[in-house]
């Protein structure tokens, strides 16, 4: 997959291509229907598939206290959109020059100037330009104007553990992973949700109980609800290793304060291994696959307590994670 960052980089792009454009964040089962219908059409009319992203989210710029926390950091995002099928990504630089442009002012100096698309696809809920005041219909009537095509795809619906039906969104499992429903948000990513970070030192604590950790350094993510949950390990050297590795290892992760033994300790990312050997990780990097919450975090009042419910959570995980 090609990845262009500047304006001149867009005259490259393969005239007469399917086009689709949006954030992406999570890349989730409502993008990944939008990106499969474009692939198809790319495919059949034996031509370009082009992403457009932007980086940062927009709202960030123009409202940063509001700005959403990121569930796919930009690495990630590349990554799931190139084995989505995504021959060339555009990710813009978001300015306040490009956020005020008018519906129309974007599509003629992206779309018609450069890109020149046969075939635009979009999410029914689309929208763009400034104040975010183009829509889908509007979409629709500047492409019949200019001479591409663009297909609508309606938006996917899960039902949730709650037997609560709701519209997948990049806000609604923002929602539901700070709600610690990692199974949940995992049917609406069509994945487990991940956490990538490199591993950092910890206090030994849980060596010393005889539970082991990797830590995590906070990562630029959201972070689910502190709690415990059972979830999948990858390990690599380097960052770009851990988007080719395979090997998933069984875990239980501990995410908040370590109230036990007071309340002065920062928020805590930890993932107890349920297999050894796992080679030299100094220094390296993991990523954590949620695959369900098992409990909430409380304080116990003595460690032989906290010892026997680690053991609980440990049997509970191998259940669940089928190990």
């Amino acid at each position: 997959m090609r990845i262009l960052k500047t304006t001149a980089d867009l005259k490259t792009i393969e005239k007469g291509g399917v086009l689709t454009i949006g954030n992406f964040d999570g890349v989730h089962i409502g993008h990944q229907e939008i990106l499969a219908a474009a692939k198809r059409s790319a495919c059949q009319k034996k031509i370009e598939l082009t992403a457009m992203t932007f980086e940062p989210h927009p709202v960030a710029l123009l409202h940063p206290e509001k700005t959403p926390g990121i569930l796919t950091p930009l690495n990630l995002k590349v990554n799931l959109l190139a084995d989505l099928g995504v021959d060339c990504l555009v990710v813009l630089k978001d300015s306040r020059q490009l956020l005020n442009l008018s519906p129309q002012d974007f599509v003629s100096r992206f779309l018609v100037e450069n890109i020149q698309p046969a075939v635009v696809v979009e999410g029914d809920d689309f929208n763009f330009g400034a104040a975010r005041g183009g829509s889908i219909n509007t979409l629709q009537n500047l492409g019949a104007a200019n001479g591409f095509s663009v297909s609508v795809i309606p938006s996917k619906n899960i039902v949730l553990s709650t037997g609560q039906t709701v519209r997948v969104s990049s806000t609604i499992i923002r929602y539901m992973l700070e709600g610690g429903h990692a199974a949940d948000a995992a049917v609406a990513l069509g994945r487990p949700y991940r956490l990538i970070g490199k591993i950092i030192s910890g206090r030994g604590k849980g060596k010393q109980l005889g539970f082991p950790t990797l830590n995590m350094e906070k990562p630029n993510q959201v972070i689910p609800a502190e709690g415990v949950y059972a979830g999948f390990v990858e390990i690599a050297q380097t960052e770009n290793e851990i988007y080719s590795q395979k090997n998933k290892i069984p875990a239980v992760y501990s995410i908040g304060q370590a109230r036990t033994f007071g309340t002065d300790f920062p928020l805590l990312i930890e993932a107890h291994l349920l297999q050894n050997k796992i080679g030299d990780i100094a220094g390296g990097w993991m990523a954590m696959d949620f695959i369900e919450r098992l409990r909430s975090q409380h304080k116990f009042k003595t460690e032989k307590e906290l010892v026997a419910q680690i053991a609980d959570d440990c049997r509970t995980a191998k259940r669940i994670l089928g190990t």
